[in-house]
């Protein structure tokens, strides 16, 4: 019999975890100690399989790996990924105000329409009673509401006669089919 088929003695001390007199280790010791090596055979496993052989940047040097560490490093690469672009709130809302009509023109009701103006309205006048130490000067201004939902009913009224106009037109240039129920029987 040699000593790996030797059953393993174990001893308990006053509620401690038990431990293996010939390491010294508690079972959960001795599980961390050979987490590392199968986690290297898992790898292995892997490589063979070819798991790792088209990852991208294989070849290439990892990026950044040479500078200083920079706690931030996770929210560069989220704003230069997501390609997010912070504005000072006077520029922002001047930009908001530009995009303004667009994104009411994708809403359905009076009532988000006139919540969406309001809102922006909010922005505009919060930003003009905040400092602006440094900044571009706030130029914009608020919209009114009533006038602002008219020209988006306009505007919607406007799509909607462009868009049964070109249905018309392509219904006039399309020949004229007789559907299968309305269709002659020839006896």
């Amino acid at each position: 019999m040699t000593h790996d088929d030797e059953p393993l003695e174990v001893e308990r001390v006053d509620k401690l975890p038990l431990k293996d007199k010939r390491t010294g280790l508690t079972a959960a010791q001795t599980r961390i100690a050979n987490q590392s090596s199968w986690v290297d055979q898992q790898i292995r496993v892997a490589m063979a399989k070819g798991e790792f052989d088209d990852l991208p940047g294989a070849g290439k040097p990892i990026e950044g790996l040479g500078r200083d560490h920079d706690p931030d490093w996770w929210l560069k690469k989220l704003v230069e990924r997501e390609n997010i672009t912070v504005l000072p709130p006077s520029l922002q809302l001047r930009k908001d105000d530009a995009e303004l009509d667009v994104r009411l023109d994708g809403l359905f009701t009076d009532t988000e329409v006139r919540r969406e103006v309001e809102d922006f309205n909010a922005r505009v006048i919060r930003a003009r009673y905040s400092p602006q130490d440094g900044q571009p000067p706030l130029v914009t201004m608020p919209r009114d509401v009533d006038e602002t939902v008219a020209a988006w009913r306009e505007r919607r009224e406007e799509r909607a006669a462009t868009a049964r106009a070109r249905r018309e037109e392509q219904q006039a240039e399309a020949p004229q089919r007789r559907r299968w129920w309305r269709q002659r029987r020839r006896d």
